[in-house]
């Protein structure tokens, strides 16, 4: 068996973490916008099947893209109750 040698393994560690800076990798993580566009899709599809005329299916599209904010503000409007 082999030791491992902890100091050896901090060296290459910063080596690697050091190349992989200097290349400048976006490292974003693209899972959270499909979320999004999935609850975009079902709020706006809730929103324009309650609606009762154009405009308020129009407003319904709009609501739809802010969806978040008004769970959020539900969410503490409830936690403060």
């Amino acid at each position: 068996m082999t030791k491992f040698d902890n100091k050896n393994f901090q060296k290459k560690l910063k080596k690697k973490i050091k190349k992989s800076m200097d290349k400048n990798k976006n490292l974003t993580i693209k899972t959270k916008s499909g979320f999004y566009f999935l609850g975009f899709i079902g709020a706006a599809v809730y929103y324009i099947s309650t609606a009762t005329d154009f405009w308020v299916g129009v407003l319904g599209i709009l609501k739809a893209m802010v969806w978040p904010a008004f769970l959020v503000f539900a969410a503490l409007q409830n936690l403060a109750a």
